[in-house]
Protein backbone atom coordinates (compact mmCIF):
# COMPACT_ATOMS: atom_id res chain seq x y z
CA UNK A 1 0.00 0.00 0.00
CA UNK A 2 1.36 3.56 -0.76
CA UNK A 3 2.41 5.58 1.70
CA UNK A 4 2.66 9.29 1.47
CA UNK A 5 5.16 11.18 3.38
CA UNK A 6 2.43 12.42 5.95
CA UNK A 7 -0.67 10.38 5.23
CA UNK A 8 -3.72 12.25 5.03
CA UNK A 9 -7.14 11.00 6.65
CA UNK A 10 -10.36 11.56 5.08
CA UNK A 11 -13.59 11.43 6.86
CA UNK A 12 -16.50 9.40 5.04
CA UNK A 13 -20.20 10.32 5.87
CA UNK A 14 -22.52 7.84 4.76
CA UNK A 15 -20.09 5.36 2.70
CA UNK A 16 -21.37 1.82 3.69
CA UNK A 17 -22.71 0.93 0.04
CA UNK A 18 -22.33 2.07 -3.70
CA UNK A 19 -20.41 5.28 -4.40
CA UNK A 20 -19.02 6.09 -0.51
CA UNK A 21 -18.12 2.50 -0.07
CA UNK A 22 -16.33 3.11 -3.30
CA UNK A 23 -14.99 6.39 -2.31
CA UNK A 24 -13.61 4.42 0.91
CA UNK A 25 -11.49 2.20 -1.71
CA UNK A 26 -10.13 4.70 -3.41
CA UNK A 27 -9.03 6.54 -1.04
CA UNK A 28 -7.37 3.06 0.37
CA UNK A 29 -5.64 2.83 -2.88
CA UNK A 30 -4.59 6.22 -2.76
CA UNK A 31 -2.79 5.44 0.86
CA UNK A 32 -4.96 7.57 3.10
CA UNK A 33 -6.03 7.26 6.46
CA UNK A 34 -10.16 6.68 6.30
CA UNK A 35 -12.95 7.25 8.36
CA UNK A 36 -15.80 5.79 7.10
CA UNK A 37 -19.13 5.58 8.56
CA UNK A 38 -22.99 3.69 7.46
CA UNK A 39 -25.80 3.66 9.74
CA UNK A 40 -26.30 0.75 12.16
CA UNK A 41 -26.81 -2.67 10.36
CA UNK A 42 -25.13 -1.10 7.49
CA UNK A 43 -21.34 -1.32 7.95
CA UNK A 44 -20.81 -5.21 7.20
CA UNK A 45 -19.03 -4.43 3.85
CA UNK A 46 -16.99 -1.66 5.49
CA UNK A 47 -15.69 -3.87 8.65
CA UNK A 48 -14.84 -5.98 6.12
CA UNK A 49 -12.82 -3.84 4.46
CA UNK A 50 -11.39 -2.44 7.29
CA UNK A 51 -9.71 -6.44 8.39
CA UNK A 52 -7.67 -6.20 5.07
CA UNK A 53 -6.51 -2.10 5.55
CA UNK A 54 -3.47 -2.59 7.77
CA UNK A 55 -4.89 -0.23 10.05
CA UNK A 56 -6.02 2.27 7.77
CA UNK A 57 -9.76 2.21 7.68
CA UNK A 58 -11.64 3.39 10.96
CA UNK A 59 -15.79 2.01 11.23
CA UNK A 60 -18.25 4.58 12.47
CA UNK A 61 -22.41 4.08 12.87
CA UNK A 62 -23.94 7.61 12.49
CA UNK A 63 -27.47 8.09 11.32
CA UNK A 64 -27.32 11.76 10.05
CA UNK A 65 -30.93 12.35 10.25
CA UNK A 66 -30.47 11.62 14.09
CA UNK A 67 -28.82 14.84 15.75
CA UNK A 68 -27.86 13.08 19.00
CA UNK A 69 -25.95 10.57 16.72
CA UNK A 70 -24.09 13.32 14.62
CA UNK A 71 -23.02 15.10 17.98
CA UNK A 72 -22.15 11.67 19.55
CA UNK A 73 -19.90 10.86 16.85
CA UNK A 74 -18.32 14.59 16.68
CA UNK A 75 -17.30 13.71 20.29
CA UNK A 76 -15.68 10.55 19.44
CA UNK A 77 -13.75 12.04 16.77
CA UNK A 78 -12.85 15.70 18.36
CA UNK A 79 -9.36 14.81 18.50
CA UNK A 80 -9.09 13.92 15.62
CA UNK A 81 -7.72 16.56 12.89
CA UNK A 82 -8.86 16.09 8.91
CA UNK A 83 -7.40 16.61 5.33
CA UNK A 84 -11.24 16.13 3.83
CA UNK A 85 -14.66 16.12 5.02
CA UNK A 86 -16.99 14.65 2.62
CA UNK A 87 -20.55 13.87 3.28
CA UNK A 88 -22.30 11.28 0.65
CA UNK A 89 -25.39 9.90 2.51
CA UNK A 90 -28.19 10.70 0.62
CA UNK A 91 -31.81 9.26 -0.74
CA UNK A 92 -34.17 9.22 -3.34
CA UNK A 93 -38.20 9.23 -3.35
CA UNK A 94 -40.13 7.48 -5.99
CA UNK A 95 -38.97 8.55 -9.34
CA UNK A 96 -42.13 8.83 -10.87
CA UNK A 97 -43.96 11.40 -7.87
CA UNK A 98 -44.35 14.78 -8.61
CA UNK A 99 -43.85 17.62 -6.53
CA UNK A 100 -48.44 17.43 -7.00
CA UNK A 101 -48.60 14.56 -5.62
CA UNK A 102 -45.70 13.07 -2.85
CA UNK A 103 -46.79 12.68 0.41
CA UNK A 104 -45.71 15.17 3.01
CA UNK A 105 -43.98 12.75 4.86
CA UNK A 106 -42.09 11.57 1.92
CA UNK A 107 -41.17 15.00 1.03
CA UNK A 108 -39.95 15.89 4.41
CA UNK A 109 -37.94 12.23 4.42
CA UNK A 110 -35.94 13.54 1.41
CA UNK A 111 -35.37 16.82 2.23
CA UNK A 112 -34.01 16.38 6.22
CA UNK A 113 -31.68 13.45 4.56
CA UNK A 114 -30.45 15.45 0.99
CA UNK A 115 -30.25 18.86 2.60
CA UNK A 116 -30.50 19.51 5.69
CA UNK A 117 -28.51 16.41 7.55
CA UNK A 118 -25.32 16.96 5.28
CA UNK A 119 -25.00 20.45 6.46
CA UNK A 120 -25.88 19.74 10.01
CA UNK A 121 -23.03 17.22 9.91
CA UNK A 122 -20.54 20.29 8.24
CA UNK A 123 -21.96 22.43 10.49
CA UNK A 124 -20.67 19.98 13.50
CA UNK A 125 -17.67 18.76 11.85
CA UNK A 126 -16.29 21.67 10.58
CA UNK A 127 -13.65 22.91 13.05
CA UNK A 128 -11.60 18.97 12.01
CA UNK A 129 -10.94 19.97 9.30
CA UNK A 130 -7.17 21.26 8.46
CA UNK A 131 -7.49 25.22 7.91
CA UNK A 132 -6.79 24.63 3.60
CA UNK A 133 -8.52 21.28 3.94
CA UNK A 134 -11.33 20.37 2.35
CA UNK A 135 -15.15 20.17 2.67
CA UNK A 136 -16.78 18.62 0.27
CA UNK A 137 -20.99 16.83 -0.43
CA UNK A 138 -22.45 15.11 -2.81
CA UNK A 139 -24.59 16.62 -5.24
CA UNK A 140 -25.85 15.81 -8.63
CA UNK A 141 -26.26 17.82 -11.87
CA UNK A 142 -29.76 17.32 -11.40
CA UNK A 143 -29.41 20.24 -9.00
CA UNK A 144 -28.93 22.47 -11.38
CA UNK A 145 -31.59 25.03 -12.17
CA UNK A 146 -30.19 26.05 -15.47
CA UNK A 147 -29.70 21.96 -16.74
CA UNK A 148 -33.62 21.39 -15.56
CA UNK A 149 -34.83 21.40 -19.25
CA UNK A 150 -37.08 18.62 -19.07
CA UNK A 151 -38.32 18.12 -15.12
CA UNK A 152 -38.53 14.54 -13.87
CA UNK A 153 -37.03 13.69 -10.44
CA UNK A 154 -38.61 16.65 -8.98
CA UNK A 155 -38.70 15.90 -5.28
CA UNK A 156 -34.64 14.66 -5.76
CA UNK A 157 -33.63 18.00 -8.18
CA UNK A 158 -35.44 19.78 -5.01
CA UNK A 159 -33.37 18.47 -2.70
CA UNK A 160 -30.10 18.87 -4.51
CA UNK A 161 -30.90 22.47 -5.50
CA UNK A 162 -31.33 22.94 -1.73
CA UNK A 163 -28.38 21.94 -0.94
CA UNK A 164 -26.69 23.63 -3.38
CA UNK A 165 -28.04 27.16 -2.22
CA UNK A 166 -27.31 26.00 1.83
CA UNK A 167 -23.60 25.00 0.88
CA UNK A 168 -23.70 28.71 -0.93
CA UNK A 169 -24.92 30.27 2.33
CA UNK A 170 -22.36 28.27 4.24
CA UNK A 171 -19.21 30.08 2.24
CA UNK A 172 -21.14 33.31 2.20
CA UNK A 173 -20.59 33.06 6.15
CA UNK A 174 -17.09 31.82 5.51
CA UNK A 175 -15.70 33.82 3.12
CA UNK A 176 -12.39 35.03 4.75
CA UNK A 177 -11.30 30.94 4.91
CA UNK A 178 -8.76 29.35 3.02
CA UNK A 179 -10.87 26.15 2.62
CA UNK A 180 -12.04 24.26 -0.28
CA UNK A 181 -15.75 23.72 -0.89
CA UNK A 182 -16.57 21.31 -2.95
CA UNK A 183 -20.41 20.34 -4.23
CA UNK A 184 -19.45 17.03 -6.91
CA UNK A 185 -21.95 15.71 -9.37
CA UNK A 186 -20.71 12.27 -9.84
CA UNK A 187 -22.72 11.23 -13.32
CA UNK A 188 -25.18 8.90 -13.53
CA UNK A 189 -23.96 5.82 -12.04
CA UNK A 190 -24.97 1.72 -11.66
CA UNK A 191 -25.87 1.68 -8.01
CA UNK A 192 -28.39 0.81 -6.06
CA UNK A 193 -29.53 3.94 -6.34
CA UNK A 194 -28.50 5.15 -10.20
CA UNK A 195 -30.25 1.53 -11.50
CA UNK A 196 -29.32 -0.34 -13.98
CA UNK A 197 -29.37 1.42 -16.88
CA UNK A 198 -27.08 4.48 -15.66
CA UNK A 199 -24.73 5.27 -18.42
CA UNK A 200 -21.39 5.56 -15.60
CA UNK A 201 -20.05 2.38 -14.05
CA UNK A 202 -18.63 3.13 -10.46
CA UNK A 203 -15.11 2.62 -11.81
CA UNK A 204 -15.32 5.18 -14.75
CA UNK A 205 -17.09 7.99 -11.78
CA UNK A 206 -15.67 7.56 -8.24
CA UNK A 207 -11.70 7.60 -8.92
CA UNK A 208 -12.18 10.48 -11.36
CA UNK A 209 -14.52 12.61 -8.97
CA UNK A 210 -11.61 11.88 -6.06
CA UNK A 211 -8.68 12.58 -8.94
CA UNK A 212 -11.10 16.21 -8.91
CA UNK A 213 -11.17 16.85 -5.62
CA UNK A 214 -7.46 16.22 -4.82
CA UNK A 215 -6.90 18.55 -7.73
CA UNK A 216 -8.89 21.12 -5.78
CA UNK A 217 -6.89 21.04 -2.58
CA UNK A 218 -6.02 24.49 -2.05
CA UNK A 219 -8.44 26.36 -4.27
CA UNK A 220 -10.12 27.71 -1.80
CA UNK A 221 -14.11 29.06 -2.00
CA UNK A 222 -17.21 26.87 -3.13
CA UNK A 223 -16.90 25.04 -6.41
CA UNK A 224 -19.75 23.38 -8.02
CA UNK A 225 -18.38 20.36 -10.61
CA UNK A 226 -18.82 17.19 -11.94
CA UNK A 227 -16.63 14.11 -11.86
CA UNK A 228 -14.46 14.78 -14.56
CA UNK A 229 -13.94 18.32 -13.10
CA UNK A 230 -15.76 20.49 -15.53
CA UNK A 231 -18.10 23.05 -13.48
CA UNK A 232 -21.60 22.57 -13.44
CA UNK A 233 -24.20 25.35 -14.04
CA UNK A 234 -25.96 26.93 -11.06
Amino acid sequence: MQRTSRQKTVLLIGASRGLGLAMVEEYLKRGWRVIATGRQGSTEKLVQLAKAADGALEVEMVDITIPEQVAALRHRLEQRRLDVLFVNAGVKNDDRETIADVSTDEFVRVMVTNALSPMRVIEAFQDLVQPAGTIGVMSSGQGSLTNNTNGNYEVYRGSKAALNMFMRSFAARHRDEARTLLLMAPGWVRTDMGGPDARLGIDESIPNLISTIDAYEGRAGLHYLDYLGRVVPW
